[in-house]
């Protein structure tokens, strides 16, 4: 069941609906882990190195980039992640194979991503509804649109902003602000629909007031003081039923 932290926000059916990607509509980390592991195998068995040595190179070249560029959506390109490993090893940047190794993570990993149940269930809810849907999500356009196109969900949104169209990552408010300018919402009632509770969770509240609800599960922690979220639940099929309560409320 969804359990409502802040019965006040919850008194009418949303004008808008904003929805995080990773780690919400899909669970991120056991897509990461397999495409992780398939870059590391053929990194080690292209240059006969150890699995110690491609975790040290990796991390360093993480660090380096996410120091550089900050909270924008290049900050976690793993294609520069790759291509400064191999300049950290000593390669020099290998353009070709700094490729090659990024068409390896993503193509594993949308093989091992899976969808959420009822997902496409409440995005069919909402259209019936006539309520407008966006996704705001961090990284870069190419890929979250790939994301998108894999799971089949390119009909169900009407929008998309992602921190490289915004130039920042939430929390930050530019994500936020153009998906409403995009959606153009008939009132204020805007849900925020995400897993991280100071990404989505404080940034929709602090920056456009949003009601907030925080999918919850493996490796998810509740958000807590001004992360805390307006409600919570494990399954969509709970914010469909939500949905369903507050439409035959205003009837």
């Amino acid at each position: 069941m969804i359990k409502i932290l802040d019965e006040s926000r919850f008194t009418q059916l949303p004008d808008a609906v904003l929805f995080d990607t990773d780690n919400t509509l899909y669970p991120y980390d056991p897509a990461h882990m397999a495409a992780q592991q398939a870059v590391k195998e053929k990194v080690i068995n292209t240059f006969s190195i150890s699995a110690k040595d491609f975790d040290a190179a990796f991390n360093e070249a993480r660090q380096q980039i996410k120091a550089r560029l900050g909270h924008t959506a290049s900050s976690h390109s793993r294609l520069l992640y790759l291509q400064r490993m191999l300049e950290i090893m000593g390669l020099g940047s290998q353009v070709l194979l700094a490729l090659d190794f990024e068409q390896t993570y993503w193509r594993t990993f949308l093989a091992n991503a899976v969808l959420f149940d009822n997902v496409k269930e409440l995005l069919d809810d909402l259209r019936l509804l006539g309520i407008p849907t966006a996704i705001v999500t961090d990284l870069t356009a190419q890929i979250q649109f790939r994301k998108v196109v894999y799971f089949g969900l390119d009909r169900y949104f009407n929008y998309i902003v992602t921190s490289e169209e915004a130039g920042f990552d939430k929390p930050h408010e530019a994500p936020f602000q153009i998906a409403l300018e995009k959606m153009q919402p008939k009132g204020g009632c805007i849900w925020m629909i995400g897993d991280n509770p100071v990404n989505d969770i404080r940034g929709g509240k602090e920056t456009i007031n949003a009601v907030t609800l925080q999918k919850l599960h493996e490796g998810v922690h509740l958000g807590e003081g001004s992360n805390t979220p307006h409600a919570i639940f494990k399954d969509f099929k709970d914010v469909r039923h939500l949905l369903s309560k507050l439409t035959n409320t205003e009837r």
